[in-house]
């Protein structure tokens, strides 16, 4: 796992926080002091928050569970989609879908839509629609890849969620807790920490910071992956070694 350096987090302006009048009393534990009217964080906190949250997720990764992303705001969606993606996980950066966790048989319905249309273009089908079907269809699945492109391998409930901004993301926050799904986030101090499970106190403004701090995380997700790899690959080496004996004594009790 990465080691947090607190001299990296301070260079990618993780400490600033809001306005001191915006702030939510419950992240004061993690407020150094107030600079100009704006709260400072307490990276040292920050880098033990991020160290406690890289070892949960990469559990998580490890047991084979998805982590489902989530931010909308401009300057976290592109860094989220590239972060996430790079370590196979599903996000949604343009709208959450309400319903998203809670009536998730219903969005699974709408991914399904998806593979159909994908199947009808490949075996020929689309081609013998009207044009102006066609056009309904590809209007049809592009609304759909917007709206639910990187969770189509989703094919069950995430193992946990993690948000950038939960004032932002307040009904996908209200849906992991209805349904009890882990919720890790980046948090602000003029958040309500209380909300989530796993809090990472930071700037979730600026993309230097989101960055970083992203960059931390799904470098052990990346490893919780590796590790799972390993452990299959050496189940299936074990399962092929009593294979190969049996065989072997096969052999030679024929040649006998």
């Amino acid at each position: 796992m990465e080691k947090v350096e607190v001299k990296e987090l301070l260079e990618a302006g993780v400490h600033f926080g809001h306005l001191t009048r915006k702030w939510d009393p419950n992240m004061a534990p993690y407020i150094y002091m107030e600079r100009n009217g704006i709260h400072i964080i307490n990276l040292y906190k920050t880098a033990a928050k991020i160290e406690e949250t890289s070892q949960a997720l990469h559990k998580i990764a490890a047991s084979g569970k998805k982590i489902l992303f989530v931010a909308t705001k401009k300057q976290a969606k592109d860094i989220v989609a590239e972060k996430a993606g790079a370590v196979n996980m599903p996000y949604i950066t343009e709208r959450w879908p309400g319903g998203m966790l809670t009536n998730f048989v219903t969005i699974r319905k709408a991914v399904k839509k998806m593979a159909s249309i994908d199947r009808m273009k490949k075996d020929g089908t689309f081609n013998t629609l009207s044009k102006k079907e066609r056009l309904q269809v590809d209007r049809l699945r592009a609304k759909l890849e917007k709206n639910l492109g990187s969770i189509s391998d989703m094919t069950r409930l995430p193992g946990a969620l993690f948000v950038v901004d939960i004032k932002r993301e307040h009904i996908a926050i209200k849906e992991a807790q209805k349904l009890n799904i882990p919720i890790f986030a980046m948090v602000d101090t003029n958040s309500d920490p209380r909300q989530v499970d796993y809090l990472i106190p930071s700037n979730d403004d600026a993309s230097k910071s989101i960055n970083k701090v992203l960059s931390l995380v799904t470098s052990a997700i990346a490893d919780g992956l590796s590790e799972r790899k390993s452990d299959k690959a050496d189940k299936s080496e074990k399962a092929a070694k009593p294979a190969k004996t049996a065989k072997k004594k096969a052999v030679a009790e024929e040649e006998e």
